[in-house]
């Protein structure tokens, strides 16, 4: 059951997927459109799941579940790894590869691999005060005040000396 992502409970689990390039407007719609349609029928053992999700800065799609519910089961949690891969093909998008890099430079988010990271940290051009994006978080209370951080406060801070 599609619910509004603002919604769901602080300890709602969630998914971050982040796109190797902004997507278009129109892209953003259809996207969407598809998103209702997956979550309005996003079941696990034939319950239905209240979830919802979230697009931020054009590049990440989160999905929430409130696990209060129903919790996600093995074949729901395939259906929307599917979902997602679909979604890669369907725009020519990287959205499944964990080994890159999302921060901010103003205003702006860049995309890095992990090298290309790690260099930068060594070259300076990032600090522990970039803002970058922790997508290990694993539900929305920890999304809310750990999601976008300095590299200092995440995961990121071992590549910066």
């Amino acid at each position: 059951m599609l619910v509004d992502f603002n919604i769901l409970p602080e300890e709602s689990r969630i998914w971050i997927y982040q796109a190797n390039r902004s997507f278009t407007p129109e892209e953003i719609q259809e996207i969407e459109e598809k998103l209702d349609t997956f979550i309005e029928n996003w079941t696990a053992h034939g319950s239905d799941l209240d979830a919802g999700y979230s697009i931020k800065y054009k590049r990440f799609i989160i999905i929430g579940l409130n696990q209060n519910l129903n919790k996600a089961t093995g074949c729901s949690i395939d259906a929307s790894v599917h979902f997602i891969q679909q979604l890669e093909k369907d725009y020519n998008v990287d959205l499944m590869d964990k080994m890159n890099v999302s921060y901010k430079q103003g205003e702006y988010v860049a995309y890095k691999s992990l090298v290309d990271f790690k260099k930068m940290a060594k070259d300076k051009a990032v600090s522990k005060n970039t803002i970058v994006f922790n997508n290990l978080v694993t539900n929305i209370a920890e999304f809310k005040e750990s999601w976008e951080v300095p590299a200092s406060e995440s995961w990121h801070s071992r590549f910066l000396k």
